[in-house]
């Protein structure tokens, strides 16, 4: 009598570990789609188009920043921050993505920053700033907190030494 209920018990775990097994093996539902980077729209003939240097001092930065934004006339842009401090290397940001210039907004969408995909929906990757003036040397913005940054236009191809 002692052995078949040690079967029966057998019996029964074996078939609980089956069915766990088997609850383990299901298939597995398909990652959410990831979402697609936006196509950059052409902006030829854009007064804005080109390479876009600014020097600033920032309250509570230690050192210089310089920022670098190259608007590309099909509509990409480049953007490089670099922390200039006397006694330390220079620490940098390098972003790439799309702009977009509607009336007195410039608009500038990163989509990789250093290299690597952003979360799109992040809305710390949108930078809006509006545009205070415009000449062919000077651009004059100020970002949606308030802040004017001062730009002048430099050489194409040209990029902030290190």
């Amino acid at each position: 009598m002692y052995i078949p209920i040690l079967r029966q018990r057998t019996i029964y775990a074996g078939l609980l570990v089956a069915g766990l097994l088997a609850g383990c093996a299901a298939p597995s539902e398909p990652p959410a789609p990831k979402a697609e980077a936006p196509s950059c729209k052409a902006a030829s003939n854009d007064a804005l188009v080109g390479n876009w240097l600014s020097i600033r001092k920032q309250k509570g930065v230690a050192g210089e920043l310089r920022t670098l934004f190259t608007l590309h006339a099909d509509g990409t842009m480049a953007y490089t921050e670099q922390l200039k401090r006397n006694s330390k290397p220079s620490q940098g940001l390098s972003e790439t993505g799309c702009w977009e210039h509607q009336q007195q907004t410039l608009t500038m969408r990163t989509l990789h920053s250093n290299g690597v995909l952003v979360n799109l929906e992040d809305p710390i990757y949108t930078n809006q700033y509006t545009i205070v003036s415009a000449t062919n040397k000077v651009l004059s913005l100020k970002d949606t907190e308030g802040a004017s940054m001062t730009a002048r236009r430099m050489s194409p191809g040209y990029r902030l030494p290190f």
